[in-house]
């Protein structure tokens, strides 16, 4: 079967992604490495996310795959934009962002209770739990948009955490694609089967906690602050 030109673009910039991705997850953060592959990591989820949100919209069996490609969209454009404007910069991209998420979030959690209600307990061919999960990054990532108002922006540790958890969940996303969702074919049956395919959603999973972890609650932010390595927007980009 001949794939499409949206197809084969989302392919190629999706596997740039996560290669970058993996390059930026495990380089010093704020090294010359880690912001060079930070910055393919954005174009390319961009490219990906856009053309496989495309492409799962005109496909009803790919549907959920279509708010997957958005959501990632989404998630990577505001964790790049936190960390490229001043402290406490707000703009009508970031409110356009926030109704954004909120309608996505309550929209996959309308097509969950109808894939609960149905029949065969699927919607689109996908069940309930799919649609819950992605309704609630979606609602917690607009609640926070939202925290982000009220605050009057961010600053400090809380404006790279936000960079560090929507660029990481990205990332957890584009991975869940290759490895375990349709890109998923390219690897031999026997592999599939091991479940070895799940690990790097689970490594980035883990590695996105930690560097919360370490950025909210220990003295790492400080620390770094302390030694004069430039502004703050470059630590972890």
């Amino acid at each position: 079967m001949t794939m499409s030109p949206f197809m084969i673009v989302h392919i190629v910039a999706g596997t740039l992604a996560v290669l970058s991705g993996g390059v930026a997850l495990f380089a010093c953060k704020g090294s010359p490495m880690h912001r060079g592959a930070g910055n393919v990591f954005f174009a390319a989820m961009l490219i990906a996310s856009a053309a496989g949100a495309y492409v799962a919209f005109l496909i009803p069996e790919q549907f959920i795959a279509f708010f997957g490609g958005i959501l990632a969209f989404y998630l990577v454009l505001t964790g790049w934009l936190t960390v490229t404007r001043r402290d406490r910069e707000i703009s009508v991209i970031d409110i356009g962002a926030f109704l954004f998420a909120l309608t996505s979030g309550v929209a996959l959690a309308i097509f969950g209770q109808e894939a609960l209600q149905s029949a065969t307990g699927l919607r689109n061919g996908y069940a309930a739990d799919a649609y819950f999960f992605l309704a609630a990054v979606s609602l917690l990532a607009a609640a926070l948009d939202a925290s982000v108002f009220m605050r009057r922006g961010l600053v400090g540790r809380q404006r790279i955490a936000r960079h560090l958890w929507r660029m990481s969940f990205g990332f957890f996303i584009a991975a869940g694609s290759l490895f375990t969702g349709p890109g998923s074919k390219v690897f031999p049956e026997l592999i599939r089967q091991t479940g070895l395919l799940s690990a790097p959603e689970a490594i980035i999973a883990i590695l996105m906690v930690y560097w919360l972890v370490r950025v909210l609650f220990t003295g790492w932010f400080t620390r770094v602050q302390a030694h004069d390595v430039g502004d703050d927007t470059n630590l972890v980009r």
